[in-house]
């Protein structure tokens, strides 16, 4: 067992190194240097090592035989999974808050479509997106859903940054302002079904690995 303070320094350890994972500054593929994490932290190797097995829990991380722990890559199938996920559990979650989305959580969640479409760079318009989707979503209150809807964006996060670390490009989300219409409307079903088509749309661009050859890679886009 670690003690308290081991396991509050792999916490730590874990939190920062999923952050650096999720936004691409750790590309998939790169090896995650046991050694190297623990001089950075000023730590053993005891808590690094429960670090590295909270990553690999949440997907981030793979342990290879002989070639140690890597940054998890991902697949087309993987992101389409989580696309399909996403638009099960959101429909979900709107269906249930729609009968309580007053008109001044409509305006909150049209500001932050506005900040999306005028962010200027992936991390802002990436926080503002996620605001979009969960100031509508929460007043379903159902905290189950909204922590595995929640898990779900993080991953798409990372798909995300792992994909357009650069050359990204905003574009204004028709998506969401047709969502906010039909909620304004009453039209939940309307809001629903766009909804379920927004968060299966999946962008497909060239990446380099960390290894070096080029990469298809995939993320969701809405």
């Amino acid at each position: 067992m670690t003690n308290t303070n081991e396991d509050t320094i792999a916490t730590r350890i874990s939190r920062i190194l999923a952050d650096r994972i999720v936004t691409g500054v750790l590309e998939p593929g790169t090896k995650l240097r046991q050694d190297h994490i623990a001089e950075e932290f000023g730590t053993s190797h005891v808590p690094v090592r429960e670090a590295f097995r909270r990553l690999e829990a949440q997907g981030l991380a793979v342990s290879e035989p002989r070639r140690g722990v890597r940054v998890a890559s991902f697949s087309l199938k993987e992101v389409r999974e989580v696309a399909e996920m996403r638009a099960a559990l959101e429909v979900l979650a709107l269906r249930h808050a729609a009968p309580h989305l007053t008109p001044s959580i409509l305006d909150e969640a049209e500001k932050a479509t506005t900040e999306a479409d005028n962010a200027p760079e992936l991390r802002s318009w990436e926080e503002a997106n996620r605001r979009f989707h969960r100031l509508l979503l929460t007043p379903c209150g159902m905290p189950r859903l909204l922590a595995a809807i929640d898990d779900l964006h993080a991953v798409s996060a990372r798909f995300l940054f792992a994909t357009w670390r650069s050359d990204w490009e905003v574009k204004p989300d028709h998506d969401h302002r047709s969502i906010l219409a039909y909620l304004r409307q009453g039209k939940t079903e309307n809001a629903a079904a766009v909804l379920e088509r927004h968060v299966q749309r999946i962008g497909q661009k060239p990446v380099r690995n960390a290894s070096g050859p080029m990469r298809g890679a995939f993320a969701i886009i809405g």
